[in-house]
């Protein structure tokens, strides 16, 4: 009975497929109506798409550091220098052919520090491509094939259309065994908490994603792309039935930027941070359920701001359309794109209201003016900058946060070694506030042999003594 069941929801998928009336149409859905049904195939849709998910070889050198380079008594003993040595490395992920003119859409980490990177077809062909645009938060990246001829590719879904039951295929080459097919169902939506990113709004599905599918598709019936696999749950590194994918109404914002030639992805600045909805505010707010963004900073001046948002208040919808956790609301206003409008819904103390606020690019006021920290302190080794908009988008803090931060700290440098870290503000210097990244490099001209700094780390104050 059990294996009857299994061959009638595979069965369901393939209807979906054959049937022309339901090519284009994602919301009619029917169950086999015959034994002929029960027996039909994945193998057509597989044939017709299978073409535009290709295998991506990215290779790195990496330099090995010797542990006695630079040690006068071994150097003295094998008598000579001991230099460092390199070494590559390949990884392989997948990724998916989404133009005729070879665009690729792949993860971020698949290619992340490559020097060079290859495309192969499933035909067996190889190219090699070039990064257009890439973005750590999101995961993501588009490749351009570098070859002058029409490549299969794959049409974009729409992702908002995609429910909980729906069948899918996920194609990929896990482990590097070539390029595999798997079925499933889509098991949920809006997951996050899943990545170590900034970005968390996934779709989840149980067809089996494995080590090598990264970056590889997740196809609904009438074969359409409708996520980018990405991340799976596993504690051995192999399918445990939870994968997840990238939404491809995500992927079309970030491919429209690739295509206007963006360097870097920009999401909407609001000018506000948000944290989920505990069951407690919920009962305070007359909630009915904990969802929602809950407003707990607004940044003076900007958007949020402008539109009167307050903190305590919740932010329950996005055009519309319900907002599960601030992931998803980050999620709803970078879909909506740059330069036009959202309208909120939010609620506050039992009552709603809707508020349109613009969405445009984070504003990079005051000047970010880094400047690498250097002299006989405890402080060189660590580059600052003025904390903007724009600034904080890109180290991914609170949009309410100001004052003078810590951008970088170079490795076993002074600063390194004391113990600061990219995110630190930097408060006040023996007991002067630190107006901007100028001031405090003129304030630690003066070196009086002893300081006394406050810190922000993480919400909290922080006050060190060096000499």
């Amino acid at each position: 009975m059990q294996s009857m069941l299994r061959r009638v929801a595979a069965s369901a998928l393939a209807l979906c497929l054959l049937s022309p009336a339901m090519a284009g149409a994602q919301t009619d859905k029917a169950v086999p109506q015959s034994q002929a049904e029960v027996q039909l195939s994945f193998a057509p849709l597989v044939k017709q798409t299978a073409g535009a998910v290709v295998n991506v070889y990215a290779e790195r050198v990496v330099q090995r550091m010797n542990p006695f380079a630079g040690d006068p008594f071994f150097e003295q003993f094998f008598g000579q220098r001991m230099p460092n040595r390199t070494e590559k490395q390949s990884s392989l992920g997948s990724g998916v052919i989404v133009s005729a003119g070879g665009l690729v859409v792949t993860n971020n980490h698949v290619i992340e520090g490559a020097d060079d990177i290859k495309v192969a077809l499933a035909d067996g062909r190889e190219y090699a491509s070039e990064v257009l645009l890439k973005d750590e938060s999101l995961d993501l990246a588009v490749l351009k094939i570098e070859a002058s001829e029409d490549f299969p590719a794959l049409p974009i879904g729409n992702s908002d259309a995609v429910e909980v039951g729906d069948l899918v295929l996920a194609v990929g080459n896990p482990f590097g065994v070539g390029q595999t097919v798997t079925s499933g169902i889509v098991s949920a939506l809006a997951r996050n908490q899943v990545t170590p990113g900034d970005f968390g709004f996934f779709i989840q599905t149980d067809a089996s994603i494995n080590p090598g599918n990264s970056g590889g598709a997740l196809m609904n019936m009438s074969g359409e792309l409708i996520g980018i696999n990405t991340a799976i749950f596993s504690r051995g590194g192999g399918s445990n039935g939870i994968g997840f994918a990238i939404p491809a109404n995500l992927v079309k914002v970030f491919l429209a930027a690739a295509e206007e030639g963006e360097s870097s992805f920009e999401r909407p600045y609001i000018g506000a941070s948000f944290e989920p909805v505990t069951s407690d505010v919920a009962e305070a707010l007359g909630l009915k359920a904990a969802r929602g963004a809950l407003v707990v900073g607004v940044a003076e001046g900007g958007p949020a701001d402008a539109a009167g948002i307050r903190p305590g208040e919740v932010v329950t919808a996005v055009d519309g359309i319900e907002v599960e956790h601030p992931d998803a609301l980050g999620y709803r206003l970078t879909t909506a794109g740059l330069g036009g409008e959202a309208v909120l819904t939010v609620q506050s103390s039992g009552s709603s209201r809707q508020v349109t606020i613009a969405l445009n690019s984070a504003p990079e006021t005051p000047a970010r003016d880094e400047r690498l920290i250097e002299g006989r302190n405890p402080f060189a080794g660590i580059r600052v900058g003025n904390l903007s908009p724009r600034l904080a988008t890109e180290l991914r803090m609170p949009a309410d946060k100001t004052g003078v931060v810590v951008v970088d700290v170079v490795r076993n440098s002074p600063g390194s070694r004391i113990g600061f870290r990219p995110k630190d503000i930097i408060v006040s210097l023996n007991g002067v506030a630190v107006q901007s990244s100028e001031a405090m490099e003129d304030m630690l001209d003066e070196d009086p042999g002893f300081w006394r700094v406050e810190i922000e780390r993480d919400g909290q104050r922080i006050r060190q003594f060096f000499r």
